[in-house]
C-alpha cells in the first residue's frame, strides 16, 4: 500500500457535507435523516441497489422530495454508513446493555446513520444526535428507546477519538460471507489489503481525448503510468471542471480502461463494444479510430450513453437488442464484451454491493456470462477477437469461468496477454495471461494501483 493510503487509514476521512437551507419540514435537518434511515433500510433489510434507490430521475421517493443539498448528504450519509457498517454496529453493541430486539430494525437503522455522522462526517455531534433522538420519537417502533438512541450516540460521541480506531484495527467491514470468500480466494493478507482499500474514499480518475499532462495540471491531478488523470479528491461537481463542457475527457477508473486497450490498433475495424452502456469503452474505441457498433438492451442506458458521446463529440451505431438473440447481417473484424456482472471489484465506490448480493447471485452471474460469451464469439469473424471483461473479483465471474470455456471450446484459444502491452500495469498480468485487478494494490512510481477490481482475457475464435 502506499505510504499516503495508510495514513488515511488511521484514521478515515471524514466528508464535509453539502452546506445550504435545511429543509424547514418537521425538524431542520430531520426530513435528511428520515430518507436516509428509510434508504438504509432498503439496502440492508431489501437487498435494494444504493444507485436505484438515490437516482435523481427514478428514485426513492423520499429521497426525492429532498432538495439538491439534502440529497448528497443523504448519499454522504450513506456511503459512510454501508463502508463501514461493520466498525459502526460494534460500536454500538458495545454500548448496550442487551442486544436490541430482533425485529427493531428500524431503530439500528437511526443509530448507523447518527453514528456514521459522528464519526465519518463533519456534522456537530449534538445536531446528529439530537436529530436521532427526535427520529426515535417520531417513528412508533422506536418511540420507547428514544433514551437509548440518546445515551448510546452520546457515549460514541464522546469515545471516538479513542473507540474508533480500536474498532477499525480489529473489523472488517464486509458480510462474513464476502470476508470469507475472499480469503479463501486470495489468502489472509491479500484480503485484508482489499477489504482495508474498501474503506478508503477512491480516486477518481480520468480518460482523456489528448495530452494527459496538459489536463492533469487543469484539472490538478496527476498522469498515471496507463495514460489516465487521476485526481485523489474532486473538489468541485465533475460538470463544473476544465474540459467537461468541451468534451476532453470522460470518468473512467484506470483499470476500466484496459480491457479496449488489448484489442490492439482498431483503426478502420468494425467493433462491437457490448452491454456497451454508459459508453466509457465505446468512447476509447471510438477515440481509437474504430467504427463502433454500441449494444445494450436498456433504451435509458443507451440514452445516457449517447448523450455522453455527443458531449465528447464521438460517434457509434448505437443498438438497441438482447445479446442473447442478436444476430446482426455482418460479422465484426472484433468484440469487446464487458459482462454484467456482481461489481465486486467496485466496492470502493458501491460500498452497498457486498450487502445487496450473496454467493448465489454471483453463481447465476456467472451462468449469464457464459451465456453472454458464447454470443460474443459467435458475432466475430473466424480469426478475430474478443475481449471479455468485468468489474468482480471473483474468480467464478473471471478466471474459472474463461478456463471452463476453453476446456469445451477447442475452436477457441486464448491469447495470451502480454505485461509488455501494458507499461505500468504488467504486474496485473497473471502467468496464465489474464488481466486480474484488485484494490489491494498501492499507487507507486511507475506502478498503476488503487485501482478497481477487474478480469479480462482476449480470446480468438479459430
Amino acid at each position: 500500500m502506499s505510504g499516503q493510503g495508510a495514513s488515511q487509514r488511521t484514521r478515515p476521512h471524514r466528508t464535509k457535507p453539502p452546506a445550504g437551507r435545511p429543509q424547514t419540514e418537521d425538524k431542520p435537518g430531520l426530513p435528511a435523516r428520515k430518507a436516509a434511515a428509510r434508504l438504509l433500510g432498503a439496502v440492508i433489510d431489501a437487498r435494494t441497489p444504493l444507485d436505484a434507490l438515490t437516482d435523481g430521475e427514478h428514485g426513492h421517493p423520499q429521497f426525492l422530495s429532498l432538495d439538491q443539498r439534502d440529497r448528497a448528504l443523504v448519499r454522504a450519509i450513506l456511503v459512510s454508513a454501508l463502508r463501514h457498517r461493520c466498525t459502526v454496529e460494534k460500536l454500538i453493541t458495545q454500548r448496550l446493555e442487551r442486544p436490541l430486539p430482533p425485529n427493531a430494525h428500524s431503530l439500528s437503522h437511526i443509530l448507523h446513520v447518527a453514528a456514521a455522522q459522528i464519526l465519518f462526517l463533519d456534522v456537530p455531534d449534538s445536531a446528529a444526535v439530537d436529530l436521532a433522538v427526535a427520529q426515535a420519537k417520531d417513528d412508533p417502533r422506536a418511540q420507547r428507546f428514544s433514551g437509548l438512541v440518546n445515551g448510546v450516540l452520546r457515549n460514541i460521541a464522546r469515545q471516538k477519538e479513542v473507540a474508533l480506531p480500536e474498532a477499525l484495527a480489529s473489523t472488517r467491514d464486509a458480510p462474513v460471507w464476502f470476508a470469507e470468500r475472499l480469503e479463501a480466494i486470495y489468502g489472509r493478507e491479500h484480503a485484508d489489503a482489499v477489504l482495508e482499500a474498501h474503506r478508503i474514499e477512491p480516486p477518481v480518475d480520468f480518460t482523456v481525448k489528448s495530452d494527459p499532462q496538459l489536463w492533469a495540471e487543469r484539472l490538478g491531478g496527476r498522469v498515471l503510468p496507463n495514460g489516465s488523470v487521476r485526481i485523489q479528491r474532486l473538489t468541485a461537481s465533475v460538470p463544473e471542471l476544465p474540459g467537461y463542457a468541451e468534451g476532453e475527457w470522460w470518468v473512467q477508473d484506470a483499470a476500466a480502461s484496459l480491457p479496449a486497450r488489448l484489442l490492439g490498433d482498431v483503426a478502420g475495424l468494425a467493433v462491437a463494444d457490448l452491454c456497451a452502456a454508459p459508453g466509457g469503452k465505446t468512447a476509447q474505441l471510438a477515440l481509437a479510430g474504430a467504427r463502433v457498433t454500441a449494444v445494450d438492451i436498456s433504451a435509458s442506458r443507451l440514452k445516457r450513453l449517447n448523450t455522453n458521446l455527443e458531449r465528447l463529440r464521438l460517434s457509434a451505431d448505437i443498438v438497441k437488442a438482447d445479446l442473447l438473440v442478436w444476430n446482426p447481417d455482418r460479422k465484426f473484424d472484433a468484440v469487446l464484451l464487458d459482462a454484467p456482472c456482481s461489481s465486486t471489484g467496485t466496492v470502493r465506490r458501491h460500498p452497498d454491493v457486498p450487502w445487496t448480493k450473496s454467493p448465489e447471485d454471483i453463481a447465476k452471474l456467472a451462468q449469464l456470462q457464459r451465456k453472454f460469451l458464447e454470443s460474443a464469439l459467435r458475432l466475430v469473424r473466424p480469426g478475430g477477437l474478443v475481449v471479455f471483461s468485468n468489474c468482480s473479483l471473483d474468480p467464478a465471474e473471471g478466471e474459472d469461468l474463461l478456463r471452463q470455456l476453453l476446456a469445451e471450446r477447442p475452436d477457441v484459444a486464448l491469447e495470451p496477454i502480454l505485461p509488455q502491452e501494458l507499461p505500468g500495469a504488467e504486474h496485473f498480468v497473471t502467468a496464465e495471461g489474464f488481466l486480474r485487478t484488485t484494490p489491494a494494490t498501492g499507487d507507486g512510481e511507475g506502478r498503476l494501483g488503487e485501482v478497481d477490481g477487474f478480469c479480462a482475457a482476449r480470446l480468438r475464435p479459430l
